[in-house]
Parts: C-alpha cells; structure tokens; sequence
C-alpha cells in the first residue's frame, strides 16, 4: 500500500525558519532508517506558501492565486511517499518520527487510489493512457 505522509506546516515553516541543526540531522538518520526498510520511495520540503501559487477551476475558467496562503495548520510543509505492508505500519513509523517542527505539530497519512480502486469507472481507453503515463514515468526515473 503506497501512502503519502504529510507534514503540516507551522507558522516558522511558512515563515521559512530553517530547522536548528540537531532537527536537521534527527530528521536526516531518520529518512536513512526508512531507507534501509525499503518504505521510502521519495521525500521532500517544501518552501513556504508565499512562494507559491493555486490555480482555481470553474468549468472552463482558470484563475492563478498567488501565495500566501491562509489557514496555516492546513498547508502541507514537506512529505514522504512511502510502501507500507498497511496503515497500522504507517502509524507505527509515523510514531518513531522526530517532530519535524520546532513546535508542536501534526503528521497527516493519505492512502493513495490504485488503479483497481477505479475499476468500476475505468474505460479500456482511459485505463490503457493511465498505464502509458505510468510506464513513461518509470522510464524517466531510470534514465
């Protein structure tokens, strides 16, 4: 079961406040412990909201937003993608993480949608270009 694990952001994060040393390195033992159990497939931080932008659609019309954004504790600072057995494995690496803030924070786990998730839904053509895109995808990562 692949999750993504998500870390929310703080008002230092969004303030961009680098983390102190000790987080830094706290933190980087714990990617490698991840690693090395072969439940990491990516991960990464994220600069602050202002640095970023949404795109809201209505129907046909696309309007940018730029950044920042409001609702602080329900922006994303950072995230994993991880290959768990199940989302009790989840919780249980979640729980060994140090807390990726200065400050008290929350972790959120999201299960990701699998193609047979979509099998009621899924036209031969439409599951065919998913699994092209996922194929092409592969193939950049290796080469």
């Amino acid at each position: 079961m692949r999750v993504m694990v998500m870390v929310k952001a703080t008002e230092d994060s969004e303030e961009g406040i680098m983390p102190p040393p000790k987080l830094f390195e706290d933190m980087g033992k714990f990617n490698e412990e991840l690693v090395q159990a072969g439940i990491m497939l990516s991960g990464d931080g994220l600069k602050p909201s202002k640095m970023g932008k949404r795109i809201a659609f209505d129907g046909s019309d696309r309007r940018v937003i730029d950044g920042p954004f409001a609702e602080t504790r329900e922006l994303v600072a950072g995230y994993w993608i991880w290959e768990v057995k199940d989302m009790d494995e989840a919780v249980a690496w979640v729980k060994r993480c140090p807390n990726p803030m200065m400050t008290p924070s929350e972790i959120e786990i999201r299960p990701f949608y699998e193609m047979e998730d979509f099998a009621e839904v899924a036209s031969p053509e439409g599951q065919a270009s998913h699994e092209r895109a996922a194929e092409g995808l592969a193939a950049q990562q290796k080469g």
